[in-house]
This record gives structure tokens, C-alpha cells and sequence, in this order.
């Protein structure tokens, strides 16, 4: 059985637990489709950064290169559920610099995966750092959980954020300050 039919088995399985029909006209078709919807948002799970980051452009500057407001969805590991929000990312290169869409890529390669927002955070960091070996990189990440807006303690508009920091950022509070003022 391919991963395509044991998802549409388990959709239909999950359909019926919940005392749905799945012969109904309205979800006939929605192991299909929710088949479909899962190569696209756990694509990442077949894709490597090193794919994004590997081609770099050699630079003089060593001044930090920040990338913010990288929208990004998710789905929560423990609940099944999107996350969504903003990566903001910088790093102080050593004499290599990648396409700014790069770093676009290489959030969406671990976004698009089951998922912790603090386990996302550090992956791309480290990704940045494993693939770019800059002198250092800050990963910012603010997001709104499903699982704490339409259920639990249900609270919309409530925002997780999470900072992993490298190199150099993790050694000198000005660099990291200077992110925050860039920030605004």
C-alpha cells in the first residue's frame, strides 16, 4: 500500500470514528483530497536546507544580513494543528552570503513538517550555521497556535515566540541588541 492509500484508509478510518459518513455526498471525495493536502504540507519531510544554502556569493562585508517577516505555516506535532507567524532571521557572514529567497526556502523546509515551534526555531539556525558557516545567526520566531486559539484555553491572538541563537550572537549581547533595533 502506498503512503498515499494508507492515508486516504486512515482518513476514512478517522472519518468514521467521529460518526461521519463517508459515503455522503460532502466527503466522498476528502481522503483524496486531504492525501493531496498532505504532500504538500509535509513536503519538508523529503527536502533538505542544504539544497537552499549550499550555492553562496562571496562578499567583503561582514556587516549582519537580516531576512524578517518570513510568513510561515506549520502543523503542531502534538495536536495535528497549524501554527503560523513570522521567521525572522539574521546572520554575520564570513565572506559568503546566499539569495535572500534562500533563507525563505529554508524556513519552509522545516515548517513543512510536524512540528515544534522551539525545535523550528534551532533547526533553521543550525542549518544556517551547518550550511553557510557564518560567524554567527539569530533565529527569531513569532507564531499563534491553533491547538491554544479552537481549543484547550482557547485564547486567539495569543503569540509564542522563540529565539535560538549562534556563533557569535550567543557571545555578544550588542550584536543581538543591534537585531532587535533592525527588527523594528
Amino acid at each position: 500500500m502506498t503512503d498515499h492509500e494508507k492515508i486516504k484508509q486512515a482518513v476514512r478510518l478517522f472519518l468514521e470514528g467521529i460518526g461521519e459518513d463517508v459515503s455522503r455526498e460532502g466527503l466522498r471525495e476528502t481522503p483524496e483530497r486531504i492525501a493531496r493536502m498532505c504532500e504538500e504540507l509535509y513536503g519538508g519531510m523529503d527536502q533538505d536546507a542544504s539544497a537552499h544554502l549550499a550555492k553562496t556569493f562571496n562578499v567583503e562585508s561582514s556587516g549582519m544580513v537580516i531576512e524578517k517577516d518570513i510568513t510561515f505555516y506549520s502543523t503542531c506535532e502534538h495536536h495535528i494543528l497549524p501554527f503560523y507567524g513570522k521567521a525572522h532571521i539574521a546572520y554575520i557572514p564570513d565572506g559568503k552570503v546566499v539569495g535572500l529567497s534562500k533563507l525563505a526556502r529554508t524556513v519552509e523546509v522545516y515548517a513543512r513538517r510536524l512540528q515544534l515551534q522551539e525545535q523550528l526555531t534551532g533547526q533553521i539556525a543550525d542549518a544556517l550555521m551547518k550550511y553557510m558557516q557564518p560567524k554567527g545567526a539569530l533565529v527569531m520566531i513569532e507564531a499563534e497556535h491553533m491547538c491554544m486559539t479552537m481549543r484547550g484555553i482557547k485564547k486567539p491572538g495569543s503569540r509564542t515566540v522563540t529565539l535560538a541563537k549562534r556563533g557569535v550572537f550567543e557571545t555578544d549581547p550588542a550584536l543581538e541588541e543591534q537585531f532587535f533595533r533592525m527588527l523594528r
